[in-house]
Protein backbone atom coordinates (compact mmCIF):
# COMPACT_ATOMS: atom_id res chain seq x y z
CA UNK A 1 0.00 0.00 0.00
CA UNK A 2 2.43 2.62 -1.12
CA UNK A 3 -0.49 5.13 -0.16
CA UNK A 4 0.10 4.63 3.53
CA UNK A 5 3.20 7.13 3.32
CA UNK A 6 0.94 9.68 1.55
CA UNK A 7 -2.01 12.15 2.37
CA UNK A 8 -4.77 12.60 0.19
CA UNK A 9 -5.44 16.62 0.37
CA UNK A 10 -6.98 18.84 -2.48
CA UNK A 11 -7.57 15.40 -4.52
CA UNK A 12 -4.07 14.67 -5.26
CA UNK A 13 -2.22 11.86 -2.79
CA UNK A 14 0.78 13.88 -1.30
CA UNK A 15 3.93 13.62 0.34
CA UNK A 16 3.88 14.26 4.28
CA UNK A 17 5.74 17.28 5.30
CA UNK A 18 8.78 17.61 7.39
CA UNK A 19 7.16 17.87 10.88
CA UNK A 20 5.75 14.07 9.70
CA UNK A 21 6.83 11.21 11.46
CA UNK A 22 6.86 7.53 10.83
CA UNK A 23 4.56 4.81 12.90
CA UNK A 24 4.24 1.25 12.07
CA UNK A 25 1.15 -0.92 11.02
CA UNK A 26 1.22 -3.92 13.19
CA UNK A 27 -1.18 -6.88 12.41
CA UNK A 28 -2.99 -7.94 16.02
CA UNK A 29 -3.25 -11.63 14.75
CA UNK A 30 0.56 -11.97 14.47
CA UNK A 31 2.34 -8.65 15.59
CA UNK A 32 3.92 -8.50 12.26
CA UNK A 33 4.27 -5.21 9.99
CA UNK A 34 1.83 -4.30 7.67
CA UNK A 35 3.99 -1.02 6.64
CA UNK A 36 4.80 2.02 7.50
CA UNK A 37 2.72 5.28 7.56
CA UNK A 38 3.45 8.90 8.22
CA UNK A 39 1.27 10.97 10.93
CA UNK A 40 0.74 14.52 10.10
CA UNK A 41 2.13 17.28 11.55
CA UNK A 42 0.83 20.78 11.64
CA UNK A 43 1.64 21.53 8.38
CA UNK A 44 -0.14 18.43 6.73
CA UNK A 45 -3.65 19.35 9.03
CA UNK A 46 -3.26 22.99 8.09
CA UNK A 47 -2.95 21.94 3.98
CA UNK A 48 -5.88 19.66 4.53
CA UNK A 49 -8.36 22.02 7.01
CA UNK A 50 -7.70 24.62 3.72
CA UNK A 51 -8.42 22.66 0.73
CA UNK A 52 -11.96 21.75 2.54
CA UNK A 53 -12.47 25.42 3.26
CA UNK A 54 -11.49 26.63 -0.43
CA UNK A 55 -13.67 23.74 -1.93
CA UNK A 56 -16.85 24.16 0.53
CA UNK A 57 -18.53 27.51 -1.10
CA UNK A 58 -18.68 25.97 -4.57
CA UNK A 59 -19.60 22.46 -3.26
CA UNK A 60 -22.42 23.46 -1.10
CA UNK A 61 -23.70 25.13 -4.25
CA UNK A 62 -23.97 22.67 -6.40
CA UNK A 63 -27.53 21.12 -6.81
CA UNK A 64 -28.55 17.90 -4.58
CA UNK A 65 -28.85 15.53 -7.74
CA UNK A 66 -25.06 15.78 -8.46
CA UNK A 67 -24.06 14.80 -5.01
CA UNK A 68 -26.59 11.72 -5.50
CA UNK A 69 -24.94 10.97 -8.84
CA UNK A 70 -21.52 11.39 -6.85
CA UNK A 71 -22.76 8.66 -3.59
CA UNK A 72 -23.85 6.62 -6.42
CA UNK A 73 -20.60 6.81 -8.06
CA UNK A 74 -18.76 6.47 -4.70
CA UNK A 75 -21.35 3.09 -4.19
CA UNK A 76 -20.31 1.83 -6.87
CA UNK A 77 -16.43 1.85 -6.65
CA UNK A 78 -16.83 0.60 -2.70
CA UNK A 79 -18.68 -2.73 -4.04
CA UNK A 80 -16.01 -3.16 -6.63
CA UNK A 81 -12.91 -2.88 -3.91
CA UNK A 82 -15.25 -5.16 -0.87
CA UNK A 83 -12.84 -7.52 -1.20
CA UNK A 84 -9.81 -5.16 -0.87
CA UNK A 85 -11.59 -3.55 2.03
CA UNK A 86 -12.20 -7.04 3.66
CA UNK A 87 -8.39 -7.22 3.63
CA UNK A 88 -7.46 -4.42 5.01
CA UNK A 89 -9.76 -4.28 8.00
CA UNK A 90 -8.43 -7.65 8.96
CA UNK A 91 -5.23 -7.20 8.64
CA UNK A 92 -5.06 -4.00 10.56
CA UNK A 93 -7.42 -4.79 13.58
CA UNK A 94 -7.80 -8.14 13.55
CA UNK A 95 -11.60 -9.08 12.54
CA UNK A 96 -11.36 -12.64 11.09
CA UNK A 97 -11.30 -12.17 7.35
CA UNK A 98 -13.83 -14.81 6.14
CA UNK A 99 -16.30 -14.32 8.52
CA UNK A 100 -16.56 -10.71 10.81
CA UNK A 101 -14.99 -8.45 7.77
CA UNK A 102 -16.04 -9.79 4.77
CA UNK A 103 -19.58 -10.45 6.37
CA UNK A 104 -20.11 -7.74 8.27
CA UNK A 105 -17.25 -5.23 8.73
CA UNK A 106 -16.59 -3.79 5.30
CA UNK A 107 -20.65 -4.66 3.95
CA UNK A 108 -21.68 -2.74 6.69
CA UNK A 109 -19.53 0.73 5.17
CA UNK A 110 -21.68 -0.31 1.70
CA UNK A 111 -24.93 -0.17 3.83
CA UNK A 112 -24.25 3.52 5.13
CA UNK A 113 -23.30 4.52 1.97
CA UNK A 114 -26.04 2.96 0.14
CA UNK A 115 -28.78 4.41 3.40
CA UNK A 116 -27.23 7.92 3.00
CA UNK A 117 -28.46 7.72 -0.90
CA UNK A 118 -31.61 6.60 -0.42
CA UNK A 119 -31.82 9.14 2.58
CA UNK A 120 -30.78 12.10 0.62
CA UNK A 121 -33.38 10.93 -2.10
CA UNK A 122 -36.25 11.14 -0.12
CA UNK A 123 -34.68 14.29 2.45
CA UNK A 124 -36.87 17.56 2.38
CA UNK A 125 -33.82 20.29 2.08
CA UNK A 126 -36.30 22.98 1.59
CA UNK A 127 -39.64 23.24 3.31
CA UNK A 128 -42.54 25.93 2.90
CA UNK A 129 -44.79 26.71 5.78
CA UNK A 130 -46.88 29.12 3.79
CA UNK A 131 -45.31 32.04 5.68
CA UNK A 132 -41.45 30.83 6.19
CA UNK A 133 -39.14 28.51 3.87
CA UNK A 134 -37.04 26.13 6.00
CA UNK A 135 -34.18 25.34 4.69
CA UNK A 136 -31.47 22.38 5.75
CA UNK A 137 -28.05 23.96 4.32
CA UNK A 138 -24.62 22.24 4.52
CA UNK A 139 -22.95 22.62 7.91
CA UNK A 140 -19.64 23.54 6.50
CA UNK A 141 -16.52 22.11 6.94
CA UNK A 142 -16.20 18.89 9.28
CA UNK A 143 -13.77 17.69 10.86
CA UNK A 144 -14.17 13.61 11.27
CA UNK A 145 -12.20 11.48 13.53
CA UNK A 146 -13.13 7.67 13.80
CA UNK A 147 -12.18 4.86 15.56
CA UNK A 148 -10.15 1.46 14.87
CA UNK A 149 -12.97 -0.72 16.24
CA UNK A 150 -15.58 -0.17 13.56
CA UNK A 151 -13.52 1.49 10.60
CA UNK A 152 -16.18 1.76 7.65
CA UNK A 153 -18.99 1.81 9.99
CA UNK A 154 -17.68 4.77 11.19
CA UNK A 155 -16.10 6.40 8.14
CA UNK A 156 -19.10 5.96 5.82
CA UNK A 157 -22.22 7.17 8.45
CA UNK A 158 -20.10 10.19 8.26
CA UNK A 159 -18.74 10.74 4.47
CA UNK A 160 -21.79 9.40 3.14
CA UNK A 161 -24.42 11.75 5.11
CA UNK A 162 -22.03 14.53 5.12
CA UNK A 163 -20.93 14.47 1.00
CA UNK A 164 -25.10 14.71 0.55
CA UNK A 165 -25.74 17.39 2.62
CA UNK A 166 -23.03 19.46 0.94
CA UNK A 167 -20.23 19.66 3.03
CA UNK A 168 -16.10 19.03 2.77
CA UNK A 169 -14.49 17.29 5.48
CA UNK A 170 -11.35 16.38 6.67
CA UNK A 171 -10.61 12.73 7.70
CA UNK A 172 -8.57 11.80 10.56
CA UNK A 173 -8.86 7.67 10.66
CA UNK A 174 -7.62 6.00 13.86
CA UNK A 175 -3.84 5.35 13.45
CA UNK A 176 -4.31 1.90 14.50
CA UNK A 177 -6.66 1.67 11.43
CA UNK A 178 -4.74 3.41 8.48
CA UNK A 179 -5.26 0.41 5.77
CA UNK A 180 -8.92 0.66 5.40
CA UNK A 181 -8.98 4.15 5.23
CA UNK A 182 -6.27 4.78 2.28
CA UNK A 183 -8.78 1.50 0.27
CA UNK A 184 -11.41 4.67 1.07
CA UNK A 185 -9.66 7.38 0.22
CA UNK A 186 -8.50 5.38 -3.28
CA UNK A 187 -12.40 4.46 -3.38
CA UNK A 188 -13.31 8.49 -3.46
CA UNK A 189 -10.50 9.87 -5.52
CA UNK A 190 -11.25 7.06 -8.40
CA UNK A 191 -15.45 7.85 -7.73
CA UNK A 192 -13.77 11.55 -8.87
CA UNK A 193 -14.76 13.40 -5.62
CA UNK A 194 -13.75 17.23 -6.12
CA UNK A 195 -10.69 18.11 -5.26
CA UNK A 196 -10.84 19.35 -1.94
CA UNK A 197 -14.07 17.56 -0.93
CA UNK A 198 -12.57 15.05 1.09
CA UNK A 199 -9.36 15.09 2.35
CA UNK A 200 -7.60 12.44 4.75
CA UNK A 201 -4.86 12.51 6.83
CA UNK A 202 -3.23 9.57 9.31
CA UNK A 203 -2.15 11.26 12.52
CA UNK A 204 -2.24 10.94 16.19
CA UNK A 205 -5.55 12.25 17.60
CA UNK A 206 -3.68 13.60 20.63
CA UNK A 207 -1.27 15.55 18.80
CA UNK A 208 -3.73 16.71 15.71
CA UNK A 209 -6.84 16.53 16.98
CA UNK A 210 -6.86 19.94 18.90
CA UNK A 211 -6.12 21.62 15.96
CA UNK A 212 -9.07 19.72 14.12
CA UNK A 213 -11.04 20.47 16.41
CA UNK A 214 -10.24 24.54 17.20
CA UNK A 215 -9.27 25.26 14.06
CA UNK A 216 -11.88 28.90 13.26
CA UNK A 217 -11.93 27.36 9.60
CA UNK A 218 -13.37 24.51 11.15
CA UNK A 219 -17.40 24.58 11.24
CA UNK A 220 -18.29 20.89 12.67
CA UNK A 221 -16.46 17.94 14.60
CA UNK A 222 -17.56 14.38 14.34
CA UNK A 223 -16.03 12.39 16.69
CA UNK A 224 -16.29 8.54 17.11
CA UNK A 225 -14.21 7.36 20.20
CA UNK A 226 -13.55 7.46 23.89
CA UNK A 227 -15.95 9.70 26.57
CA UNK A 228 -12.18 11.12 27.09
CA UNK A 229 -11.51 12.38 23.77
CA UNK A 230 -15.01 13.62 23.48
CA UNK A 231 -14.52 15.82 26.27
CA UNK A 232 -10.91 17.20 24.86
CA UNK A 233 -13.22 17.66 21.20
CA UNK A 234 -15.64 19.92 23.18
CA UNK A 235 -13.22 22.10 24.99
CA UNK A 236 -11.14 22.52 22.04
CA UNK A 237 -14.36 23.64 20.08
CA UNK A 238 -15.65 25.89 22.62
CA UNK A 239 -14.06 29.02 22.00
CA UNK A 240 -15.44 29.15 18.16
CA UNK A 241 -18.68 27.81 18.71
CA UNK A 242 -18.36 24.67 16.24
CA UNK A 243 -21.12 22.01 15.99
CA UNK A 244 -20.38 18.87 17.86
CA UNK A 245 -21.45 15.73 17.10
CA UNK A 246 -20.00 13.05 19.45
CA UNK A 247 -20.37 9.13 19.82
CA UNK A 248 -18.25 7.96 22.79
CA UNK A 249 -18.32 5.00 25.29
CA UNK A 250 -21.03 2.20 26.79
CA UNK A 251 -21.35 0.16 29.33
CA UNK A 252 -24.91 -1.25 28.11
CA UNK A 253 -27.23 -3.17 30.43
CA UNK A 254 -29.03 -6.49 28.78
CA UNK A 255 -32.18 -7.39 31.44
CA UNK A 256 -33.02 -11.24 31.04
CA UNK A 257 -36.70 -11.45 32.58
CA UNK A 258 -37.47 -14.17 34.97
CA UNK A 259 -39.78 -15.10 32.03
CA UNK A 260 -37.30 -15.23 29.42
CA UNK A 261 -35.99 -18.73 27.60
CA UNK A 262 -33.16 -18.36 29.71
CA UNK A 263 -30.93 -21.01 27.50
CA UNK A 264 -31.87 -18.48 24.22
CA UNK A 265 -30.71 -14.84 25.88
CA UNK A 266 -28.06 -15.94 27.45
CA UNK A 267 -26.56 -17.68 24.48
CA UNK A 268 -27.26 -14.22 22.20
CA UNK A 269 -26.11 -12.21 25.09
CA UNK A 270 -22.45 -13.68 25.39
CA UNK A 271 -22.41 -14.08 21.33
CA UNK A 272 -23.33 -10.71 20.94
CA UNK A 273 -20.73 -9.48 24.07
CA UNK A 274 -18.24 -11.82 22.39
CA UNK A 275 -18.30 -10.16 18.52
CA UNK A 276 -15.80 -8.59 17.22
CA UNK A 277 -13.46 -9.34 20.84
CA UNK A 278 -16.08 -7.12 22.74
CA UNK A 279 -14.90 -3.94 20.74
CA UNK A 280 -17.54 -2.54 20.33
CA UNK A 281 -19.40 0.21 21.78
CA UNK A 282 -22.94 -1.02 22.23
CA UNK A 283 -21.25 -4.61 23.28
CA UNK A 284 -24.23 -6.04 25.87
CA UNK A 285 -21.51 -6.11 28.49
CA UNK A 286 -23.59 -6.01 32.02
CA UNK A 287 -25.78 -8.87 31.72
CA UNK A 288 -28.88 -8.64 34.74
CA UNK A 289 -30.15 -12.10 35.95
CA UNK A 290 -32.97 -12.71 37.97
CA UNK A 291 -30.84 -14.17 41.11
CA UNK A 292 -32.60 -17.50 41.26
CA UNK A 293 -31.32 -18.42 37.66
CA UNK A 294 -27.92 -16.82 38.29
CA UNK A 295 -26.05 -20.32 38.41
CA UNK A 296 -27.93 -21.49 35.43
CA UNK A 297 -26.89 -18.38 33.57
CA UNK A 298 -23.45 -19.07 34.49
CA UNK A 299 -23.36 -22.54 33.09
CA UNK A 300 -25.01 -21.78 29.73
CA UNK A 301 -22.82 -18.76 29.70
CA UNK A 302 -19.55 -20.90 30.42
CA UNK A 303 -20.68 -23.50 27.95
CA UNK A 304 -21.00 -20.72 24.86
CA UNK A 305 -17.75 -19.38 25.57
CA UNK A 306 -15.99 -23.06 24.97
CA UNK A 307 -17.78 -22.85 21.65
CA UNK A 308 -15.68 -20.17 20.64
CA UNK A 309 -13.23 -20.84 18.51
CA UNK A 310 -10.67 -17.94 19.08
CA UNK A 311 -7.52 -17.83 16.42
CA UNK A 312 -5.54 -16.45 13.88
CA UNK A 313 -7.83 -13.44 11.55
CA UNK A 314 -6.78 -15.87 7.85
CA UNK A 315 -8.01 -18.94 9.28
CA UNK A 316 -11.34 -19.83 7.80
CA UNK A 317 -12.98 -21.10 10.79
CA UNK A 318 -11.86 -18.29 13.49
CA UNK A 319 -15.43 -16.87 15.21
CA UNK A 320 -12.95 -14.36 17.38
CA UNK A 321 -9.82 -12.68 16.39
CA UNK A 322 -7.35 -10.90 18.50
CA UNK A 323 -7.89 -7.72 20.08
CA UNK A 324 -6.83 -4.82 17.81
CA UNK A 325 -3.46 -3.66 19.31
CA UNK A 326 -0.77 -4.04 21.87
CA UNK A 327 -2.25 -0.79 23.99
CA UNK A 328 -5.87 -2.05 24.36
CA UNK A 329 -4.24 -5.70 24.87
CA UNK A 330 -2.72 -3.95 28.06
CA UNK A 331 -6.14 -2.89 29.58
CA UNK A 332 -8.18 -5.61 29.04
CA UNK A 333 -5.80 -7.77 30.72
CA UNK A 334 -5.03 -5.37 33.70
CA UNK A 335 -9.32 -4.90 33.98
CA UNK A 336 -9.46 -8.65 34.02
CA UNK A 337 -7.31 -8.84 36.76
CA UNK A 338 -9.03 -5.87 38.38
CA UNK A 339 -12.06 -7.70 38.23
CA UNK A 340 -10.55 -10.91 40.16
CA UNK A 341 -9.07 -8.62 42.62
CA UNK A 342 -12.08 -7.05 44.15
CA UNK A 343 -14.30 -10.79 44.31
CA UNK A 344 -16.21 -11.29 41.46
CA UNK A 345 -16.11 -14.75 40.41
CA UNK A 346 -14.72 -15.84 37.34
CA UNK A 347 -16.84 -18.39 35.57
CA UNK A 348 -14.45 -19.27 32.11
CA UNK A 349 -11.40 -17.26 30.74
CA UNK A 350 -9.43 -14.96 32.92
CA UNK A 351 -6.07 -13.18 32.60
CA UNK A 352 -3.66 -13.93 29.96
CA UNK A 353 -4.02 -15.59 26.24
CA UNK A 354 -5.74 -18.93 24.77
CA UNK A 355 -3.80 -21.77 24.42
CA UNK A 356 -1.58 -22.09 21.46
CA UNK A 357 -2.13 -18.37 20.96
CA UNK A 358 1.59 -17.23 21.87
CA UNK A 359 1.60 -14.89 18.98
CA UNK A 360 -0.52 -12.09 18.56
CA UNK A 361 -2.56 -10.02 20.81
CA UNK A 362 -5.85 -13.12 21.59
CA UNK A 363 -7.61 -12.47 24.80
CA UNK A 364 -9.69 -15.07 26.72
CA UNK A 365 -13.65 -15.02 26.26
CA UNK A 366 -14.19 -14.11 30.19
CA UNK A 367 -17.17 -14.14 32.20
CA UNK A 368 -17.47 -13.37 35.55
CA UNK A 369 -20.49 -13.51 37.95
CA UNK A 370 -21.92 -12.23 40.99
CA UNK A 371 -20.68 -8.57 39.92
CA UNK A 372 -22.16 -5.86 41.87
CA UNK A 373 -22.24 -2.44 40.49
CA UNK A 374 -19.98 -0.61 42.21
CA UNK A 375 -16.95 -3.13 40.86
CA UNK A 376 -14.50 -1.46 38.49
CA UNK A 377 -15.66 -4.06 35.84
CA UNK A 378 -19.15 -3.04 36.35
CA UNK A 379 -18.55 0.50 35.84
CA UNK A 380 -15.80 1.17 33.32
CA UNK A 381 -15.97 0.09 29.40
CA UNK A 382 -13.33 -2.55 29.36
CA UNK A 383 -13.63 -2.74 25.46
CA UNK A 384 -12.24 -6.27 25.49
CA UNK A 385 -14.58 -10.11 25.33
CA UNK A 386 -15.43 -9.76 29.32
CA UNK A 387 -18.80 -10.26 30.12
CA UNK A 388 -20.18 -9.24 33.66
CA UNK A 389 -23.28 -10.88 34.92
CA UNK A 390 -24.98 -9.09 37.90
CA UNK A 391 -28.10 -10.81 40.21
CA UNK A 392 -31.46 -8.95 40.88
CA UNK A 393 -34.55 -9.69 42.54
CA UNK A 394 -37.19 -7.10 41.17
CA UNK A 395 -37.27 -5.57 37.39
CA UNK A 396 -37.47 -2.02 39.27
CA UNK A 397 -33.63 -2.76 40.69
CA UNK A 398 -32.78 -4.48 37.21
CA UNK A 399 -34.05 -0.81 35.63
CA UNK A 400 -32.06 0.50 38.44
CA UNK A 401 -28.82 -0.72 37.94
CA UNK A 402 -29.25 -0.75 34.73
CA UNK A 403 -29.79 2.59 34.99
CA UNK A 404 -26.89 3.57 37.43
CA UNK A 405 -24.07 4.24 34.65
CA UNK A 406 -22.06 7.08 33.36
CA UNK A 407 -22.98 5.67 30.09
CA UNK A 408 -26.12 5.38 28.32
CA UNK A 409 -25.55 4.16 24.51
CA UNK A 410 -27.66 1.31 24.49
CA UNK A 411 -30.00 -1.79 26.08
CA UNK A 412 -30.88 -4.79 25.48
CA UNK A 413 -33.93 -6.51 27.25
CA UNK A 414 -35.18 -10.05 27.11
CA UNK A 415 -38.22 -11.05 28.14
CA UNK A 416 -41.13 -13.76 26.99
CA UNK A 417 -43.83 -10.68 25.96
CA UNK A 418 -42.64 -8.27 24.05
CA UNK A 419 -45.15 -5.67 25.61
CA UNK A 420 -42.99 -6.35 28.52
CA UNK A 421 -40.11 -5.69 27.01
CA UNK A 422 -40.76 -2.80 25.30
CA UNK A 423 -42.33 -1.34 28.70
CA UNK A 424 -38.96 -2.12 30.50
CA UNK A 425 -37.08 -0.50 27.16
CA UNK A 426 -39.07 2.93 27.75
CA UNK A 427 -37.54 2.84 31.50
CA UNK A 428 -33.86 2.59 30.25
CA UNK A 429 -32.02 6.05 30.03
CA UNK A 430 -30.46 5.04 26.75
CA UNK A 431 -30.43 6.35 23.39
CA UNK A 432 -31.37 2.51 22.06
CA UNK A 433 -32.39 -0.87 22.91
CA UNK A 434 -32.68 -3.67 21.11
CA UNK A 435 -35.24 -6.33 22.17
CA UNK A 436 -35.14 -10.16 22.13
CA UNK A 437 -31.97 -10.40 19.84
CA UNK A 438 -33.42 -7.43 17.29
CA UNK A 439 -30.51 -6.16 15.16
CA UNK A 440 -29.39 -3.33 14.66
CA UNK A 441 -31.19 -0.73 11.94
CA UNK A 442 -29.20 1.65 9.74
CA UNK A 443 -32.11 4.21 9.45
CA UNK A 444 -32.52 4.44 13.17
CA UNK A 445 -30.78 7.04 14.60
CA UNK A 446 -27.11 5.73 16.76
CA UNK A 447 -26.15 7.75 19.63
CA UNK A 448 -26.54 8.16 23.17
CA UNK A 449 -27.24 9.68 26.61
CA UNK A 450 -25.14 11.43 29.52
CA UNK A 451 -21.26 9.90 28.76
CA UNK A 452 -22.21 8.41 25.15
CA UNK A 453 -22.18 11.66 23.33
CA UNK A 454 -23.95 14.06 21.85
CA UNK A 455 -26.20 13.89 18.85
CA UNK A 456 -27.45 11.23 16.34
CA UNK A 457 -25.88 9.38 13.41
CA UNK A 458 -27.65 7.09 10.89
CA UNK A 459 -30.75 7.62 9.06
CA UNK A 460 -32.30 10.97 8.16
CA UNK A 461 -31.17 12.12 11.82
CA UNK A 462 -27.46 11.25 10.81
CA UNK A 463 -28.07 13.34 7.40
CA UNK A 464 -29.76 16.64 9.70
CA UNK A 465 -26.64 16.01 11.78
CA UNK A 466 -24.32 17.70 8.51
CA UNK A 467 -27.00 20.73 8.34
CA UNK A 468 -27.77 23.76 9.71
CA UNK A 469 -31.77 25.27 9.54
CA UNK A 470 -32.30 28.37 8.35
CA UNK A 471 -35.67 30.21 8.00
CA UNK A 472 -36.78 32.81 5.71
CA UNK A 473 -39.92 34.67 6.62
CA UNK A 474 -41.53 35.21 2.93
Amino acid sequence: MENLARFYINGAWVKPGDDAREYPVINPATEASEGTLYLAGKSDTDRAIQAARDAFDGFAATPVEERLALLEKILAVYKRRLDDMADAISKEMGAPRHGLAAKVQAPTGLGHLATALEVARNFEFETNTGKTLIRHEPAGVVSMITPWNWPMNQVTCKVGPAIAAGCTMILKPSEFAPLSACVFAEIMDEAGVPAGVFNMIYGDGAEIGPMLSSDPRVDMVSLTGSTRAGSSVSREAADTFKKVSLELGGKSANILTADCDLEKAVTHGVMSMMTNTGQSCNAPSRMLVPADKLAQAEEIAAKVCASIKVGPSAEKDTQMGPIANARQFERVQTLIQRGIDEGAKLVCGGPGKPEGLEKGYFARPTVFSEVNNQMTIAREEIFGPVLTMLPYNTLDEAVAIANDSDYGLSGYVYAADKDEAAAIARRLRTGMVHLNGAQLDLNAPFGGYKHSGVGREWGSRGLEEFTEVKSIML
